[in-house]
């Protein structure tokens, strides 16, 4: 499967243990080999624990390696989580079996199973929610800890529903176990991707039609929800935009782009930029494969594949990973998408919401003008 060995995009296992470290209280167990734990473990900055199989415990069997990691924790954390990697799903151990007398949570989450998000949601489904039909409150989808912009989205969705005088509900996934007892039957999104069907999603606010559209559904859906004030905010977001837009098209030529990330977020950055710089996009491709996938996005997932599409279409900009922005040429570059190395990031902006909209093309602005700069005659390169 190119999902367990292209390094563009983790695979289920990384997925399954972002969901379950979001939440307070909930300690991850990785039953699986060291290359499992420290990929997720570097990736996500949250403490782990893993059974660390080697050779002999293929041969010989690793239940009762598996039982003293898990009976060392026990008791310390509201919930224990065992998050089961590709070896001992080849291997076929019953491996509830070797659990028995543990309140455990089991998640079947090993990387042939698909990339990230298939990981994602099979924990998120696997957690002990109780839905409360009266609570007022909405839940926010899609937050993960792998994401650059997870933490910014979780707080951007809160002030979001605050608002319109929504309390914010659960934050899937970055929030207490806790609160895992009482959760609302109504959601918004910061990332479709990530989103659990049936879980009652009102839409999302990733992208200015998007946040219109959950605007009105959560206005007619939430008892006493004010629209005024966000509407408001969306107005004047896109017309600050498109006057900083204008001004830079007023000089340039609308941009060529090449985008590769994850399914929604190369959706928003492909119709934001067509929006509001009229952006030739001459390649639009997604890392994770997503059954809504519709013309003019494609799969993409190998390296040597993106090198080439670079190297063919000669973007302007690129919008992507530290793997795009690697590679060699005078593009312009807007990261959405992990990694993101190189740079230091301390505070928590969203790409979600008004205020991510602003960012993203707050980044892609100056990106786009920082290259004409250093390519204008008797620069400095």
């Amino acid at each position: 499967m190119t999902w367990c060995i292209n390094p563009v995009w983790p695979c289920a296992l990384s997925g399954a243990v972002s969901a379950l470290t979001g939440f307070d209280g909930i300690a991850v167990v990785i039953h699986g080999s060291s290359g499992c734990y420290y990929y997720p473990a570097t990736l996500l900055h949250r403490d782990l624990h893993s059974t660390f199989l080697v050779e002999q415990d293929v041969v010989f069997g690793a239940g009762d390696l598996l039982r003293e990691v898990v009976s060392a924790i026990h008791g310390r954390y509201k919930k224990v989580a065992v998050v089961t990697s590709c070896v001992p799903a080849v291997m076929g151990e019953d491996v509830r079996t070797h659990l028995e007398g543990f309140d455990v949570m089991l998640i079947d989450s090993p990387g042939f199973l698909g990339g990230f998000e298939a990981g994602y949601r099979e924990a998120v489904r696997g957690l002990p929610l109780r839905v409360a039909g009266d609570l007022p409150e909405v839940n926010v989808e899609g937050i993960n800890l792998a994401d650059p912009f997870g933490r910014g989205n979780q707080r951007e969705a809160c002030r979001f529903l605050a608002s319109m005088g929504i309390n914010p509900g659960v934050m899937f996934c970055l929030d207490s176990f806790d609160r895992l007892g009482a959760v609302a039957p109504r959601s918004i999104s910061v990332n479709p991707d990530l989103n659990i069907p049936g879980k009652g999603s009102l839409g999302s606010i990733l992208g200015i039609d998007e946040m219109k559209r959950t605007v009105k559904h959560l206005a007619d859906t939430v008892d006493g929800a004010d629209p005024e004030t966000i509407e408001k905010e969306i107005r004047s977001v896109d017309e600050t935009i498109t006057r900083a837009s204008d001004k830079y098209l007023k000089r340039h030529d609308p941009p060529s782009v090449a985008i590769f990330s994850s399914f929604s977020y190369a959706r928003f950055a492909r119709d934001t930029l067509k929006r509001y710089l009229d952006a030739e996009i001459v390649f639009c491709g997604s890392r994770s494969k997503d059954p809504e996938c519709d013309a003019g996005i494609e799969h993409i997932v190998s390296l040597n594949g993106i090198t080439e599409i670079i190297r063919m279409t000669a973007p302007d900009l690129v919008i992507g990973s530290s793997f795009e922005q690697s590679l060699q040429g005078s593009f312009a570059f807007s990261g959405i998408t992990p990694p993101l190395r190189g740079s230091i990031r301390l505070a928590s902006r969203p790409i979600a919401g008004t205020e991510g909209l602003l960012g993203f093309m707050e980044d892609v602005l100056n990106a786009s003008m920082d290259r004409r700069k250093k390519r204008s005659p008797g620069s400095i390169s």
